[in-house]
């Protein structure tokens, strides 16, 4: 199996105020544009998962960086290293989509176990490691991300996209 990916983050914004004789304005055009090729050093990655899932009114799920879930060919998605995280909440939930690092057995992507992000709707999460390092996977005690409806009353739906490498 090969993986090739390119994330491209870009934002064209102008500022402008109200001044006597004119209008000062300030623009910005940043861009940040990484690519993986298929591998497992650095600027490299061969594990790809991708799903859309939901969640139930109040509802938490775990996702398994080590086996349990399947990528898009059906085969095992069992990562040695994270290198990138994308999880984007729907427009039309009403609830938002809190991404956390369990107490027990979490991957390190935050910084201490209970930290995380909540992401309202119609929000991204991007977190992005090219260098060989990534974020170190270990079976068993350290590969869950929590995901959880941060509401009662209605289910959320959100996209996720994690990459990596298998050794």
């Amino acid at each position: 199996m090969s993986l090739v990916s390119q994330l491209m983050i870009s934002l064209v914004s102008t500022l402008a105020g109200a001044a006597g004789l004119g209008t000062p304005k300030e623009e910005l055009n940043y861009s940040k544009n990484y690519t993986w090729a298929s591998g497992v050093g650095a600027d490299q990655a061969d594990k790809q998962y991708r799903a859309q899932r939901t969640l139930a009114a109040s509802a938490t799920e775990d996702l398994d960086l080590s086996g349990v879930l399947t990528d898009a060919l059906g085969d095992a998605f069992t990562l040695a290293k994270i290198k990138k995280v994308i999880i984007a909440a729907a427009a039309g939930n009403t609830n938002n989509v809190n991404v956390t690092r369990p107490a027990a057995n979490g991957a390190p992507v935050f910084l201490a176990a209970g930290d995380g992000i909540g992401i309202l709707p119609g929000g991204i999460f991007v977190w992005v490691a090219p260098g060989v390092a990534g974020i170190a996977i270990t079976a068993g005690t350290a590969d869950l991300l929590t995901v959880t409806n941060s509401g009662a009353g209605t289910s959320v739906t959100y996209d996720v996209i994690i990459e990596g490498t298998s050794a």
